[in-house]
């Protein structure tokens, strides 16, 4: 079985609303070959196709959104939030190297409420409902 990697995004995120990509490359250092990159896809059904393909294989799965960019500042604008959201995640892994990170310690109320949101995998979507997608996405990305 593979690996999906995704991001955790609360319910109501604009997010979930944006274009989805699935990038499939391998598991392990073993394995050299280029990733495959496969979309964009809305999210469920993204969600849902690299679920079925990492099911049974060793792969790794990234599940990410596609952030529309219509222009450079816009691009260096989300570059940057990038850059500066990597060197605060590098500050609280060193920080929780020398205190101990309290914050990401799992209780068993989070574990319940983890269990519960996992319903299993999702319904693999038919070429129509993917070609569905496709023209909302469209749609959204080329209205106002």
């Amino acid at each position: 079985m593979g690996v999906l990697v995704t991001l955790d995004l609360p319910e109501d995120s604009p997010m979930r609303d944006l274009p989805w990509i699935i990038t499939f490359g391998p598991l392990g250092d073993d394995d050299e070959w280029e990733p495959v990159v496969c979309g964009p896809y809305e999210r469920e059904h993204a969600m849902a196709l690299a679920e079925a393909v990492v099911a049974d294989g060793a792969l790794m799965a990234v599940v990410e959104p596609l952030i529309p960019a219509v222009s450079v500042e816009q691009i260096r604008g989300e570059i940057a939030t990038a850059q500066l959201a990597a060197q605060d995640e590098e500050v609280q892994t060193e920080r929780a190297d020398l205190y101990g990170d309290y914050e990401d310690t799992i209780d068993e109320e989070d574990l319940a409420e983890e269990e519960d949101r996992d319903t299993g995998p999702l319904p693999t979507p038919d070429a129509a409902e993917l070609r569905a997608g496709f023209a909302r996405i469209a749609a959204r990305l080329t209205s106002g």
